[in-house]
């Protein structure tokens, strides 16, 4: 069988001839085009397709259901799917790509495996009078899936452009010789041969586009002019329509008798209405009134106006409206001459023929791109690994995923194991990270339908938002070339604007760095609580650090900086990173074990250098507070004291972490303790603190595409195969196996995971020792909700992200609408907030009621306005977002990381190694991954074992030893 199309249209084919009867009928002297309309509903019985064929290879294929529910509805999915899928089979239909004209129709996809996806929008539907309430989620979603995206003009495609990676402007064309026949000479039609001149007309579907009071001001102004309206009336009630007897409605008319209609007009009109359904249109009608040689008077669309302004005359009121159509009735013959030459040009410019064929042309370049990608990621049954590269295009945007790494649906496997050297679990940004740095004869598996791990973004309503915060930062050169290589120009780097909301007030952040303008008593209890913790009691009064180490609390604060750090010297320690910008700065992201680490401990994972605490100055404590902290509640109480304590670490923590702070450890806070710098602290309580300076003031984020576009800049230079939709279910040590709930198992050399440290012990099961499990069951974990809201007004704040240590049910709210001006669409802004939970703290509630109640902290902490008009609301949740540093950790992750070594499997990643990593930090350990499984195979190439062998050979020396 050779290509086809199959077409999903809200629009029929025997209705308005348009833009898909243009197209799709030129497109058919190329391939197949089978038109499937929206179900017609029929008495009750068996659903049946009805098959015709207006015209040399379209065949129309209407459904026929028993369901009264309009359109693509969720209702008539289940039968249009059946029927969807008996039409493939009985035509024999196995090489066809898929053309959307409506985003409804995206479900009956999801069975399919076609070619290619095109989604020619040709209209904002989302406009339109009784557009469905799921259109704006669909639209989303099938931005994501298609290969390419055409517009049906400039402003559509202005609005479309930088939620796809492939979006081309394709303005409606025309049939120049068609409506050349609407000349002077043509006869006249029928119908409106009784109606006197001058004649003023217009043809097209008569529904909430066209202005009504227009067209009757008009008439009532002019009783002499004979107003013409030819078309279908639907939508709008009939009743609606101004009658007045100079007003003729003639109803829907042959798409071949239009040349007649407009041969007897005097003057041509566009009299559409201003309002969202006209926002973004491009009337195919205009040029065909240019091809037809008469004057056009319209109102002030857009697409009109920025293409045809010089040829067409543009009004905005009733009174200028009439004005414009005396001036066009009462033309000389000279300035008709110079207007019809500029139409004629106009008109020679384009046709739906050169339309179409450039359209094909893509097609063509987008199925071969298909096939090559598909290649890659699914080898034919049986076949090892593929040995050359292959290029692959990606999509942006797309409420979903926002890569187009992969079909809809991959076909199946054979159930006979494909054998890899590497297989790589996780396609986060350090799985990715270690397949790039693998290359060829690896695998990358990952269960989501796009790649990116807690780095993906979704798009609501044109609003990006990534799964939590994300941002660019690294001291690593290594890092800043790969940010180069993914991204290329597709980057925007600015300075850091971090605060803290707390008293009502905001302050920059660090907290005890930047304290100007919180009431005097708690600049009082910060200042004099750092000394104590510093010199020791003031007054006499109990020891500051003591006298609070004993109280409850959980969680991670901003560190005080060194004199060292102040300047920026060397031994800098990273004194301005709250861990809770991990996620700013990761999702699935890790960090590379070194001597180095962080003092990073309200998880930002905004870190300002690499060297270790111990090569910082010696600094000196109190002799009563000297000794280490036992416990992170210690820490926070010796380092800061007990004013930054309560006023801020201590709250902030308790709804950032879950467990108490007594329970956490502070390895993950680095070797020696830095403490606060008590001037640079006063200094920074008298006065406003300036904007940070130095590298780690500025961060980077994609300028389009969210932080998912950092992700796919990946796909291009994968030279291994990538399987998504893969969730493993099963991990055979024994065998070197990998097992997938489609039933598909891959044998490996060596294994890399990046997968939670607890669900790969769970996966392996009752091969691992009972005290594997054991330890798997100690380590803890804490997940993160992200509310995301998009408002209806620009500029909401300043601000890059803020922390709420009080009791707004969100710690941190990161704005995401000034990550890039590209996350928001036209007068709206974007804001995501984050709440941690865990067992010991669930979710105060869910579902909407979680989402209300985030607009309401949102409103009550004065980040939005009661007035403010929500566009898009929606929830992320990421069930693993921070591991918990707690005593029991360190001889967990020891144990299984002994176990899975001894059985080829490289722990690299956040949640494989249970570390506290960034996504900087994630490249640089998928790199380390890779190389680690590169050296294991190298060393069973060079004893000459491989595969099982050399694994069952190791595990004998292993046992013997």
């Amino acid at each position: 069988m050779s290509t086809c199309l199959i077409v999903f249209s809200h629009l029929r084919w025997d209705f308005v001839f348009q833009r898909p009867q243009h197209l799709l009928s030129r497109l058919a002297r190329q391939q197949r085009v089978y038109f499937f309309e929206e179900p017609v509903h029929s008495t009750p019985g068996p659903a049946r397709l009805e098959m015709s064929e207006p015209a040399p290879g379209v065949r129309v294929v209407r459904p026929h259901t028993p369901i009264a529910a309009p359109g693509f509805h969720d209702e008539q999915l289940p039968v249009l799917q059946r029927l969807l899928a008996d039409l493939i089979a009985s035509e024999g239909l196995d090489d066809y790509a898929l053309w959307f004209y409506t985003p409804m129709a995206l479900p009956l996809a999801q069975s399919l495996t076609p070619a290619a996806i095109v989604y020619d929008c040709m209209d904002e539907l989302s406009g339109f009078l009784h557009a469905p309430r799921q259109l704006l989620q669909r639209e989303a979603a099938l931005l994501k899936a298609a290969d390419v995206v055409f517009t049906g003009g400039a402003s559509l495609y202005r609005a479309k452009k930088d939620r796809h990676a492939a979006v081309h402007c394709f303005p409606s064309s025309v049939d120049a010789k068609h409506f050349a026949r609407g000349r002077e000479s043509a006869p006249d039609a029928a119908a409106q041969s009784a109606v006197p001149h001058p004649r003023l007309g217009f043809y097209g579907v008569i529904d909430e586009r066209l202005d009504l009071r227009l067209i009757a001001a008009v008439a009532d102004a002019r009783p002499d002019w004979q107003i013409v309206l030819v078309g279908p009336i639907v939508k709008i009630d009939p009743a609606s329509l101004p009658r007045r007897t100079n007003i003729h409605w003639l109803g829907q008319q042959r798409y071949e008798d239009l040349p007649a209609f407009v041969a007897g007009w005097d003057l041509c009109l566009l009299p559409f209405a201003l309002n969202e359904s006209t926002k973004f249109i491009s009337p195919t009608k205009t040029l065909e009134y240019m091809a037809a040689g008469r004057p056009i008077v319209g109102t002030p669309i857009t697409d009109v106006v920025e293409a045809h302004g010089d040829v067409v005359s543009i009004a905005a009121t009733p009174a200028a409206f009439v004005a414009a159509c005396e001036d066009a009735l009462r033309e000389d013959e000279r300035a008709a001459t110079r207007r019809r030459a500029a139409m004629r040009e106009r008109v020679a410019s384009t046709s739906w023929d050169r339309t179409a064929a450039q359209m094909q042309e893509i097609l063509q370049r987008v199925r071969r791109e298909r096939r090559r990608t598909a290649a890659r990621l699914m080898p034919p049954a049986g076949a090892g690994p593929l040995s050359e590269p292959h290029a692959h295009s990606s999509a942006e945007p797309g409420v979903e995923p926002m890569s187009n790494a992969t079909p809809l649906k991959q076909k199946p496997r054979s159930a006979a194991p494909v054998s890899y050297d590497a297989i790589v679990v996780g396609a986060g940004p350090t799985g990715l990270s270690a397949a790039y740095h693998l290359g060829r004869g690896s695998l990358l598996l990952d269960r989501n339908p796009t790649i990116g791990g807690w780095c993906r973004s979704i798009v609501d309503r044109g609003f990006t938002f990534d799964y939590a915060g994300h941002i660019m930062f690294s001291n690593d050169p290594y890092v800043h070339e790969l940010y180069r290589k993914l991204l290329g120009d597709n980057v925007h780097w600015q300075d850091r604007e971090a605060w803290i909301y707390s008293k009502q007030v905001y302050t920059r952040y660090p907290f005890q760095g930047a304290l100007y303008g919180l009431p005097p008593d708690v600049l009082k209890e910060c200042i004099v609580g750092a000394i104590e913790a510093r010199f020791g009691t003031v007054k006499g009064g109990a020891g500051g650090a003591a006298g609070g180490a004993g109280r409850q609390a959980s969680g991670a604060s901003a560190s005080m900086r060194s004199p060292a750090a102040r300047g920026g010297t060397p031994s800098a320690v990273k004194s301005e990173s709250l861990v809770e910008d991990l996620l700013l700065d990761d999702a699935d992201a890790e960090r590379v074990p070194s001597a180095a680490q962080p003092t990073d401990c309200c998880a930002d994972g905004i870190a300002e250098c690499e060297v270790p605490l111990a090569d910082s100055p010696s600094l000196t404590l109190n002799t009563e507070q000297s000794s280490e902290p036992r416990n992170f509640e210690e820490f926070i109480y010796k380092v800061w004291g007990k004013g930054v304590a309560k006023h801020f670490a201590i709250p902030y923590n308790r709804k950032l972490w879950a467990v108490p702070l007594t329970e956490m450890e502070t390895s993950w806070l680095g070797g020696r303790v830095p403490l606060p710098d008590l001037e640079e602290m006063i200094d920074g309580a008298l006065r406003p603190v300036a904007k940070p300076q130095g590298p780690n003031a500025r961060f980077g984020y994609p300028l389009k595409g969210g932080f998912q576009a950092l992700m796919d800049g990946f796909l291009p230079l994968l030279r291994g195969d990538v399987k998504l939709n893969a969730k493993v279910v099963k991990v055979v040590p024994s065998r070197h196996e990998v097992q997938l709930a489609d039933g598909s198992t891959y044998r490996y050399r060596q294994l890399i995971s990046t997968m939670p440290l607890t669900k790969l012990v769970e996966m392996i099961g009752a091969e691992a020792p009972a005290y594997v499990h054991a330890a798997a069951r100690r380590l803890r974990h804490v997940s993160v909700r992200c509310v995301n809201l998009g408002v209806a007004r620009e500029n909401v704040t300043d601000k890059h992200w803020i922390y709420y240590p009080e009791d707004s049910v969100f710690h941190r709210v990161f704005v995401q609408g000034n990550a890039s001006p590209h996350c928001n669409p036209p007068g709206g802004f974007g804001i995501t907030c984050e709440i941690t939970y865990a067992p010991s703290k669930p979710l105060p509630c869910d579902g909407e009621a979680l989402v209300d109640l985030c607009i309401r902290d949102c409103i009550r902490v004065g980040l939005l306005r009661d007035d403010d008009v929500v566009l898009a609301r929606n929830q992320v949740d990421m069930p693993f977002a921070y591991v918990v540093y707690d005593h029991a950790r360190k001889q967990a992750v020891e144990t299984i990381r002994e176990y899975m070594t001894s059985r080829d499997i490289v722990l690299v990643g956040r949640y494989s190694e249970w570390e506290y990593y960034n996504s900087d930090h994630a490249f640089l350990a998928g790199r380390k991954g890779a190389d680690r499984a590169r050296e294991a195979l190298d060393f069973e190439s060079a004893v000459g074992l491989s595969g099982e062998a050399a694994s069952r050979d190791a595990a004998a020396g292993r046992s013997s030893a």
